[in-house]
């Protein structure tokens, strides 16, 4: 229509008009700047000091020592070694198990310890021979890495355990010096050097892991699959439904659709949703492993056993989705957001250990879903999937979340039905 200048009226504001409205501004200013400010504090706090943070990180320390004590002591030295590293208070960063060599290598298998330490059975009668004429060889304390629980987990338990057998060499060192002090014959300048500093320390990986592993990190990565997986398509068949059931608008470029909506309850509509996302999971679960696995050449082993806990495991997600978004509505990705990604992924422990993180983060592994499902499959890469090394708990962990999830979601949308919240007025066909 024209005024009566004959000049088009106009078709709406112009964006330098609507600038000027602070209340344009201020609900995107604040939620910005907030969601910035917490992934911030949650993403780097977990991750800022992990040596600071560092408390009872599980290594194995092995005394197979069987020889004799040395003139005047009581105690063979592996058994001195193993006192002073076990009683040790100045650091707190290491919860050293005291096994037998079986019993520590069992534990490396079931990924229950980053690490171990091994005196031999003939590192006394080794240190002894130092005093002898000659001597040129080092008694030596093995320290064994664990590849399959991370790179970062299994290199502080390398250094942690590398610094004690160093520390005990220099002590040792000091015994002997003192003892050859005072003997008749002196050793040369060579013998001394060695003494001073008697011990070797070699370090030897305890549980092998392929060379397509990542270096212990395609667990994280692949369950960081999993979980978008089930995020990402929790998200878009919830709004492809309400887009096809007409309860939300269908805009893509210039073209915008609205479809006649279709009289159906929430309870129903949630129903649908869930059903679409157990199908439609398959899919996306068959494409990751096709991808990861057979495409790029991951290391894994019992390949119908992943598949089957690669499906549950973002089937869960993909349902809890589904329930978060009909209880929350427009905020429900937020949320779900906060619960299965920013929340989950530093306290996944999959990265940084759990015993390297603050107490909040520890706290959360505790229910957090991505921590459960990096365990259980951890345990199917790496650990011969044996239950005891995190495969028995995240299968528990994803019945719990499986079933939460859908008491959750169901209870919700009905009493939404039964209040009588519709979601939308029919639009007309």
């Amino acid at each position: 229509m024209d005024d009566d200048s004959g000049t088009p009226a106009p078709t709406g504001l112009r964006a330098t008009a609507l600038l000027g409205r602070p209340k344009l501004w201020l609900i995107p200013t604040v939620l910005t700047g907030l969601l910035a400010f917490l992934l911030s504090l949650l993403y780097m706090g977990g991750i800022v000091n992990p040596n600071r943070e560092l408390h009872d990180l599980p290594i194995a320390l092995v005394n197979s020592d069987t020889g004799k004590p040395l003139t005047g002591q009581q105690q063979n030295l592996g058994t001195q070694i193993a006192h002073s590293i076990v009683t040790n208070t100045s650091s707190s960063a290491a919860g050293w198990r005291q096994l037998t060599r079986a019993q520590a290598q069992n534990e490396l298998d079931a990924g229950k310890v980053y690490g171990a330490l091994v005196i031999p059975a003939d590192f006394t009668t080794s240190v002894a021979a130092l005093t002898t004429t000659n001597a040129t060889t080092r008694p030596t304390i093995t320290v064994l890495t664990n590849p399959g629980k991370g790179s970062l987990g299994s290199s502080l338990a390398s250094k942690i355990s590398t610094t004690a057998a160093q520390q005990a060499s220099l002590t040792i060192g000091k015994q002997l010096t003192a003892a050859t002090a005072s003997a008749s014959a002196k050793p040369d300048s060579t013998t001394k050097l060695l003494l001073a500093d008697p011990v070797a320390v070699t370090t030897q990986v305890g549980h092998p892991i392929g060379n397509n592993s990542g270096i212990g990190l395609t667990a994280f990565y692949y369950t960081l699959l999993l979980v978008l997986a089930g995020f990402m398509g929790g998200n878009v068949i919830s709004n492809g439904v309400d887009t096809g059931l007409g309860y939300a608008d269908n805009e893509i470029g210039p073209w915008h659709t609205r479809r006649p909506t279709v009289p159906i309850n929430r309870t129903q509509t949630l129903l649908l949703k869930m059903v679409m996302t157990a199908g439609i999971t398959l899919l996306s679960v068959s494409l990751i492993m096709l991808a990861s696995v057979s495409i790029l050449g991951m290391d894994a082993t019992h390949i119908p056993l992943l598949w089957i806990y690669s499906y549950c495991a973002a089937l869960a997600v993909g349902l809890g989705v589904q329930a978060i978004n009909a209880a929350f509505g427009g905020i429900g990705q937020l949320v779900s957001m906060f619960v299965f990604i920013v929340l989950g992924l530093p306290s996944s422990g999959a990265t940084v250990p759990l015993q390297a993180v603050p107490g909040f983060y520890r706290f959360l592994s505790h229910f957090e879903p991505m921590r459960q499902l990096s365990d259980g499959v951890r345990a199917i890469l790496y650990f011969d999937a044996r239950g005891d090394a995190g495969l028995t708990r995240a299968w528990t962990m994803i019945g719990i979340g499986t079933a939460i999830g859908l008491l959750f979601g169901f209870a919700m949308v009905q009493y939404y039905d039964r209040k009588g919240h519709k979601r939308l007025t029919p639009q007309p066909a």
